[in-house]
């Protein structure tokens, strides 16, 4: 891990990418709108941890069944949504009710130093799972040979055109740090309910600590899109991306 003072704030137990001085949240849910045959109940926020997995990777695999990480199976899914539990740079939340899970967010604060992180802690094992699962997959193989492949060479292998630049020196954090909203989500059973958007305020205000001044997000530019969901939340349309299998994206901040 790099000796940054970025990764001092807030300050993180050894071993997480999680604040100590973050407490658990409750959101009261109205008697008239809860789940539980009209007995008032509570959903709380909290960080994820690894008994969380099991159901962070079922959602995600359920709600976003094209993704190209949740093509690979949940093995691997498993593996890298761990790095956002490990990372000083990303963090998970978990929102409960009535003791179980039913919506979950991971994001990342530093995204330079996350993917710097990820590559040197979790590069080879998740690329060990990533050639395995891609062996059982042939179709999926080819894509990923003709649509992905060149990108990852190009962003990873070194070039060879000069000596390589000096380590920037420590210092403070740069201004302008933009925290990525990577995913979010609730079930079914418990929308409607404001949890999402606990999820996401909880997120901010933990991107606010970290030094952080802006935010983004992409989702789909689809009809299953949720870009009316964040303009009503005062999330701006700033763009549009597309991934290398030509799904378009919008891209809010």
């Amino acid at each position: 891990m790099d000796a940054d003072p970025r990764a001092a704030a807030p300050p993180y137990p050894a071993g997480t990418g999680q604040p100590l001085d973050q407490p658990t949240t409750e959101l009261r849910i109205p008697r008239s709108r809860g789940v539980t045959g009209g007995v008032s109940t509570a959903a709380t926020v909290r960080f994820m941890d690894a008994a969380h997995l099991p159901f962070v990777v079922t959602e995600h695999r359920r709600l976003f069944p094209d993704g190209f990480f949740s093509r690979l199976g949940p093995g691997f899914l498993t593996a890298h949504t761990r790095t956002y539990l490990t990372s000083p740079h990303a963090v998970g939340f978990i929102a409960e009710l009535n003791g179980e899970p039913v919506g979950y967010l991971v994001g990342i604060v530093d995204p330079p130093l996350h993917r710097r992180q990820l590559l040197r802690a979790h590069g080879a094992g998740l690329a060990v799972r990533a050639a395995g699962a891609l062996t059982l997959r042939p179709a999926l193989l080819a894509r990923f040979l003709r649509t992905r492949l060149p990108r990852y060479v190009r962003k990873l292998v070194p070039r060879r055109s000069g000596p390589p630049a000096p380590a920037p020196a420590p210092g403070p954090v740069s201004p302008g740090r933009e925290a990525v909203l990577a995913h979010v989500a609730v079930s079914e059973r418990a929308r409607s309910y404001g949890i999402g958007g606990e999820l996401i305020a909880r997120f901010t205000d933990f991107a606010v600590l970290a030094g952080c001044t802006r935010m983004s997000l992409v989702t789909s530019a689809g009809a299953d899109g949720a870009g009316p969901y964040y303009e009503r939340r005062g999330w701006q349309r700033s763009g549009a991306s597309r991934t290398p299998d030509g799904k378009d994206f919008r891209v809010y901040v």
